[in-house]
């Protein structure tokens, strides 16, 4: 409690009252901004899926191609992620989330010009060298305002706007496509690029005037209810006990290295649901982009209800490490069952499958960031948190190429699924093996 609490002739339930009611007023100014932006993000990340239904036919480019381009945006994701963080440290959250944001939306709306390969894999680049530490800064700004115990449904909306977006983004981009091909002698995916860009600008702008970067410096927060904040952030602390503060300490014991592992394989499943999920249905008959947009909808809001789901359980339950082991699981086996139905050119079975691994593989991403808490702090969650990201997104990098160059090679989706899916399942493997139960170290 602070000094303000004790001194308090309130009872011990009235002052608890009072404590609700400043983090309520901390997650309504902060949370829906910073969950607006992760939808935007992932709105601009991954439209590139559709554009390419009609794209890669105007300009005459190869499955080869579109996976390179797809996947080097992990590339500047990679090398510009921890400094983003370091950054953050240094300016502050408002100022790095604000340029993240108004960064990667000039970039999407200039990708509506692209005309080449060259031109396609420098801009995929740029957008992920500005998007690069939005994910793991707000992960790190959520632990300046709230203790774990009020953080995880926060960060449970927050991770989910990534669901939500393709939920909404499918059947919103293949009506964008439709209504606007041919407008001002343009096509429908120029005006993709164009119309879904523009928000994440406006939206960049209104978040340097939206957050704060540290409770001490919110004029909008009353001194009481600073002192509310400090109060329970100190308690968290001293519950906590001693975590490793040195990154590189963390580099030499080998904790940071599971979880990057364990999350790279979990990415690699997650990114070729959203960067070939519509072209695998489409390889099953369904060509009509609008019809395509409502079926990617779905099988993407299963992956919602998976988040939802799995958050509940684990919360319910206060266990993380089997949750994501077994969600990874089923995003795995979905993989494996979409290869198979691929191949037979059954679509309901592809659909079905893609939906399951949706659930399980998107499920099992907001559980994994409670893992890293367990063994970090200080300075190492920070950089941890960034380094973690970074490095396990280069499976984004690799998936849609390996997909890309075995579609264009042998010409079936098979092999490269297959291959995927067995990755997401080492995942799984890697968690039961060297992840300890209940905050206890891997090997």
């Amino acid at each position: 409690m602070s000094a303000a609490d004790t001194a308090s002739p309130l009872p011990a339930s009235a002052v608890l009252d009072e404590h609700d009611a400043t983090f309520r007023r901390v997650v309504w100014r902060i949370v829906p901004c910073v969950t607006l932006i992760w939808f935007l993000a992932w709105i601009d990340r991954v439209n590139v899926g559709f554009a390419k239904l009609t794209m890669m036919s105007d300009l005459q480019w190869s499955d080869a191609i579109y996976g390179a381009g797809a996947g080097i945006f992990f590339i500047g994701y990679f090398l510009f992620e921890v400094p983003s963080n370091m950054l953050l440290q240094k300016i502050g959250a408002r100022k790095t989330i604000t340029r993240i944001t108004i960064g990667w939306g000039i970039i999407c709306v200039a990708m509506a010009w692209v005309q080449t390969p060259g031109q396609f894999y420098f801009l995929r680049f740029l957008m992920g060298a500005f998007e690069a530490g939005l994910q793991p800064g707000v992960i790190l700004y959520l632990t300046y305002w709230l203790p774990a115990h009020r953080r995880g449904k926060a960060l449970g909306v927050f991770v989910s706007a990534s669901a939500i977006s393709l939920v909404v983004g499918s059947p919103l981009a293949a009506y964008i496509m439709e209504l606007s091909q041919g407008a001002f002698g343009m096509k429908g995916w120029q005006w993709l690029f164009i119309v879904e860009g523009i928000p994440s600008v406006l939206m960049g702008i209104a978040a340097f005037f939206i957050l704060t970067d540290l409770p001490a410096k919110a004029k909008w927060l009353s001194e009481r209810e600073k002192q509310h904040i400090a109060a329970e952030m100190a308690d968290e602390d001293r519950k906590l006990g001693p975590r490793e503060h040195s990154f590189f300490a963390s580099l030499r014991s080998g904790r940071i290295w599971v979880l990057i592992a364990v999350f790279f394989c979990i990415i690699a499943g997650n990114a070729t649901l959203v960067y070939y999920g519509p072209s695998l249905v489409k390889e099953v008959g369904f060509t009509d982009i609008k019809t395509l947009g409502w079926i990617m909808g779905g099988i993407y809001a299963c992956g919602w209800g998976g988040m939802v789901l799995n958050g509940w359980l684990s919360d319910r339950r206060q266990e993380a490490r089997m949750h994501t082991a077994v969600a990874a699981a089923i995003g795995a086996v979905g993989l494996l069952l979409a290869a198979y139905f691929v191949g037979e050119k059954n679509a309901a079975g592809v659909i079905a499958s893609l939906a399951l691994s949706s659930a399980g593989t998107m499920g099992a991403i907001p559980i994994f960031w409670q893992l890293p808490g367990q063994y970090l702090s200080g300075s190492a969650i920070a950089i941890g948190l960034a380094v973690i990201n970074s490095v396990a997104n280069l499976s984004g990098y690799f998936s849609p190429q390996l997909l890309g160059y075995l579609k264009t090679n042998t010409g079936r989706y098979t092999q490269g699924l297959t291959g995927i899916a067995l990755v997401e399942l080492l995942g799984t493997l890697l968690i039961l093996g060297f992840i300890g139960k209940q905050g206890a170290k891997p090997n």
